[in-house]
Order: C-alpha cells, then sequence, then structure tokens
C-alpha cells in the first residue's frame, strides 16, 4: 500500500473509535443517574463525535474517491469499521460505562497529547484541541471510579466487575502493525506502545485512590482493527445508520 493508502486506513481507525464510542455515550442522555450526569455524558459524547467529524472528513480528503464524511460514518458495513473493540461495548451499568470511559480516556490523553507533534499539520491541529477535551475526559471518569470503588458495598462491587470485565480488552490500543509502523516511520504518529507505561500509571494510581485492585488478566482480546467485531457493533449500527439508509443522500 502507498503511505496514503496506510494514512487513510490510519484515520478510520481514530474516526471510528471516537464516533462509535460517542454514540455508546449518546445512549445515556435521559438515561443517567442525575441530571447533572445526564449532561456530563452527553457533553462528552458531544466532544468525541466532534473530532470523529474532524478526522472522517480528512480522511475524505485523503481519499479523494468523493465521500464525504456522512458517507464514511454512515454507509459502510460493519466490516468496514476499523473501531478497538473496547468502544463497541455494552454501556451495561453505570460502573461498566465509567470503566470504559477511564480506560480509554487515560489512553487519549497522553496519544493527543503526542499526536500535536505530528508532521502531519491536520491531524496536529486536532490534537490540539482532542487535547483538551480529553484532559476532562479523564478526570470525570477517575473521580467516578473512585467514588464508586470507596463507596458503598454495592458499587465498589459493581466497579469491580466493570474494571476486569472491561480490562481485557485494552491491549488492542497499543498494538502495532503495518499500518501503524507505516505511520511511525512517516511521522504522523507516535508508536502506542510507548504510551503503555504512562497508561498504566495513570489506570494504578486512580485504582488505589478508589482502593481496588489492578484487574488480573494476561489474555486481550483484539480484531477490530481488522473488521472483526463483537456482535455488539451490529446493533450500534442498525440504530446509528438507520436515517441514511431509510433517506439515502438525505442532508440537513
Amino acid at each position: 500500500m502507498t503511505d496514503k493508502t496506510y494514512l487513510f486506513q490510519y484515520l478510520l481507525r481514530l474516526a471510528d473509535d471516537h464516533l462509535i464510542l460517542s454514540q455508546r455515550l449518546g445512549e445515556w442522555c435521559g438515561e443517567a443517574p442525575t441530571l447533572e450526569e445526564d449532561l456530563a455524558l452527553a457533553n462528552i459524547a458531544l466532544d468525541l463525535i466532534g473530532q470523529s467529524r474532524s478526522i472522517y472528513s480528512y480522511a475524505a480528503d485523503v481519499e479523494n474517491k468523493g465521500r464525504d464524511e456522512d458517507h464514511l460514518a454512515f454507509v459502510r458495513v460493519e466490516r468496514d469499521y476499523r473501531n478497538a473493540l473496547i468502544a463497541e461495548q455494552p454501556n451495561g451499568d453505570f460502573a461498566h460505562t465509567i470503566a470504559r470511559q477511564f480506560f480509554v480516556s487515560a489512553f487519549m490523553v497522553p496519544f493527543w497529547r503526542e499526536m500535536e507533534s505530528s508532521n502531519d499539520l491536520m491531524l496536529a491541529a486536532i490534537a490540539a484541541k482532542a487535547s483538551k477535551e480529553v484532559a476532562y475526559h479523564l478526570r470525570h471518569a477517575s473521580e467516578w471510579v473512585i467514588r464508586l470503588g470507596d463507596g458503598t458495598e454495592e458499587s465498589r462491587e459493581r466497579m469491580i466487575e466493570a474494571l476486569d470485565d472491561l480490562f481485557i480488552f485494552t491491549g488492542e490500543m497499543f498494538e502495532v502493525d503495518e499500518t501503524v509502523e507505516a505511520m511511525i516511520r512517516s511521522g504522523v504518529c507516535t508508536d502506542p506502545s510507548s504510551l503503555m507505561g504512562e497508561w498504566l500509571q495513570t489506570v494504578q494510581s486512580v485504582i488505589a485512590q478508589a482502593t481496588l485492585e489492578m484487574p488480573d488478566t494476561g489474555f486481550m482480546q483484539t480484531g477490530g482493527r481488522m473488521g472483526r467485531h463483537t456482535e455488539h457493533l451490529g446493533h450500534i449500527l442498525s440504530e446509528l445508520q438507520y436515517m441514511q439508509r431509510t433517506y439515502p443522500g438525505q442532508v440537513w
């Protein structure tokens, strides 16, 4: 593949991660435990959808085949999505949603910070804005991990279960394959595996403050970057893509 093709595939991964995770958080609208949290989750979802729009729009320009951000987001089939599996995991209870957001945000903070130095000026500009947003995402999720973990007996048990259930999906964020290697060589992105130390330090620190223990697992689920997804993604897309597939080509 050419560098342009690698860049397009890399951009799709980033955009898909943010789109699918924002869709998951959007499912809490009107359903969150408190009004304040309803607004907080909705705002985080809006941040993520804004980031995905910027990346999809850039990806469409790189591909240069007449597709726009809406086509990339709403018309592709399930196997064409390249999001990490953790993004598509069900909301479950509130603890599961917080654990998922915590693991992802703890990665995205150093990721976007490093991307600000990318030699791809468009991605560097996106990263400069995203860095400010994900700092809040991590702070919000961390506070809830601590509050639930060091709260009641029930909240503690739910937080433990959530962390154990979702930790198995975190390894995919650090994987380096042919596409990522090409982007590292060209200076577009940093090696995600180099962020593992900082991510672990953040996760361990917050979990310790929550008076919990780190999940214990050596096996990690993978496959999302290759289009191999859990059954959950199809259900997300059936809602996400409904309007565009029912009324093809419609615009606001």
